[in-house]
Formats: C-alpha cells, sequence, structure tokens
C-alpha cells in the first residue's frame, strides 16, 4: 500500500475523483474546496492532497493550510493506518464523517503520541425535493458587493456564535470567504429581506458534480422565531435545484435540535455524522491516567 503526496487541486482531484464520488454527499466538503480551489485559486494558494493506492485508489484526505485536514471514507481500513504514518504532525487536526474520523484519529494520535480532543459535531443533510416552508412575509434577494458590510458583519457574527471564531485571524479568512462568494459564478449569498430591509441570509458555494452546499444560515437575534431563516434557505435551495443541481447538501450543528428539524421540514434528508477533531501533544497527566490511546 502506497500513499502519493500532491499538490493543487486539479492533480490532487484527477487522482481521488473516483473515492470521491463513491460518495458525493459524505464527500461535498472536499469536493467543494477542491472546485473552489480550481475555479478561484486565491481562495486556497496552497492545497495538498494524499492518496493511498493499492491495485486502485482506497483512501485519502486534503488540506488547504491553515485549516483541518480532511478526510474521505476509505475504501480499505488499512488505508487509514497508511495516511497517518505518510501525514505526519502538520495539521492542527481532522474533519470528516463518522465512524472513519475517529477511527483514523485514534491511530494518528498513537502515531504521533498526541491527545485528541473533540470540537464540533455535525449532521450532513442532502436535498433533492423541497418542501415548501410555511408562508413567512418577504422576499429572497442576491447580495452584491454594496451589502458587503453587512454580510461580512452578519458571516463574522455566525462565525463567533456557531463555529467558536472570533480571532483576527478568523476574522481575515472570514472576510476571503465573502469576497469569494460574492465574486463568484457558482457561489453567492442570498438575503431575506422584508419591506426591504435584509433579516436573515444564506450563503451557497462549494459545487460537487451533482450539488452544491448551503451555508452558512444566518438570522440576527432580534429577526428570530419568525420563520426567516427556513425561508431564505428554501428559497435559496429551490433556485440551486432550478439551476440544474441535482441536490443541495448542508451542515447542522448537532447540539441545536432547532435547526436540525427546521431543515427537515423543508425536505432535507440526513446523510451522515461529521466530527471535528483537534490533536495536540500529550500532556504527562495523560500519559500517566494511561487514557485511551496512550
Amino acid at each position: 500500500m502506497e500513499v502519493e503526496h500532491l499538490s493543487g487541486a486539479g492533480a490532487v482531484f484527477k487522482r481521488i475523483e473516483e473515492l470521491l464520488l463513491a460518495d458525493e454527499a459524505r464527500h461535498n466538503l472536499a469536493l467543494g474546496i477542491l472546485s473552489t480551489a480550481r475555479a478561484q485559486p486565491d481562495v486556497y494558494p496552497e492545497l495538498h492532497g494524499w492518496v493511498v493506492r493499492n491495485d486502485r485508489v482506497v483512501g485519502g484526505a486534503i488540506r488547504t493550510p491553515p485549516h483541518n485536514l480532511v478526510l474521505l471514507k476509505p475504501a480499505m481500513q488499512d488505508a487509514l493506518d497508511a495516511l497517518a504514518g505518510a501525514i505526519g504532525a502538520g495539521p492542527p487536526g481532522v474533519v470528516g464523517a463518522t465512524p472513519e474520523v475517529d477511527a483514523f484519529a485514534d491511530v494518528w494520535a498513537e502515531r504521533l503520541r498526541l491527545e485528541v480532543t473533540p470540537v464540533f459535531d455535525q449532521r450532513i443533510y442532502a436535498l433533492r425535493e423541497l418542501v415548501p416552508p410555511e408562508p413567512c412575509p418577504g422576499t429572497m434577494r442576491l447580495a452584491t458587493t454594496a451589502d458587503r458590510a453587512l454580510v461580512l458583519g452578519w458571516t463574522g457574527a455566525f462565525a463567533r456564535e456557531a463555529l467558536r471564531g472570533g480571532d483576527d485571524e478568523g476574522g481575515e479568512r472570514v472576510a476571503r470567504s465573502v469576497d469569494a462568494r460574492l465574486a463568484g459564478v457558482h457561489s453567492g449569498i442570498a438575503l431575506w429581506e422584508v419591506d426591504g430591509r435584509p433579516v436573515s441570509l444564506a450563503g451557497f458555494g462549494g459545487p460537487t458534480p451533482n450539488g452544491i452546499r448551503i451555508g452558512p444560515v444566518y438570522t440576527p437575534p432580534p429577526h428570530r422565531r419568525r420563520g426567516y431563516g427556513s425561508a431564505v434557505t428554501a428559497a435559496v435551495s429551490q433556485m440551486l435545484l432550478d439551476r440544474g443541481h441535482r441536490f443541495c447538501f448542508l451542515y447542522t450543528d448537532l447540539a441545536n435540535p432547532t435547526s436540525n428539524a427546521i431543515y427537515q421540514r423543508i425536505g432535507y434528508e440526513p446523510v451522515c455524522d461529521s466530527r471535528e477533531l483537534a490533536l495536540s501533544p500529550r500532556t504527562l497527566d495523560h500519559a500517566r491516567r494511561g487514557t485511551p490511546g496512550g
């Protein structure tokens, strides 16, 4: 079993395309990153991929520093051990679907004498046919560069609230993401307006061969519990289906039962769970306790 290290979105995609498309919904994050990197290289100026080969491709992962490793579902469990040995100690963590992300992190941590810390549990959903939500005042429109300040503020608030962001580096990443969405051909930001006043937003981007990802979805606190988040998500999802996408994907926080229920009511169906795990140097106390992987 061999591991090949590649650089550049085109080369990486060519090697792992078959593995990615074996479960497009599960791999929508990796597919979206690769498509964005090919269409807008400035968004991800550095992209690495690791491909595990036997007689075929049986495992893989990608990374856009300084972000976490993004793990693919392996065709053979031995591929996880091979990946862990080849990738080394560079990435600060890993994100991927369960159960493979947990199995990989355990092997990786054991090899490098690291400690695994759960960061964020999510669920991936896919929509094929929209179930219209309850009627809600307002209409959807696509944001333009004139809306940048508002979109930047709301997207930053979403990152701080939902993704525990908010430092200077995180703010710079939010700005780059917003600018890429506003400038992209296959991405954008939808705003829900009531009486001409924006009250909620839903981003979209990261297209896959047959789908596209929705997110973030954010409604400022004064406008919540009025159906605006459901309305803008439903409207932008239908717009993207009408454009020819077979699926829309989105991630939800498993700790938020309200958002999970809302998306299911408009037709989103669970695909799998996803987990982000951080890896850090193992403390002396941790090693003495003999915790799992010690």
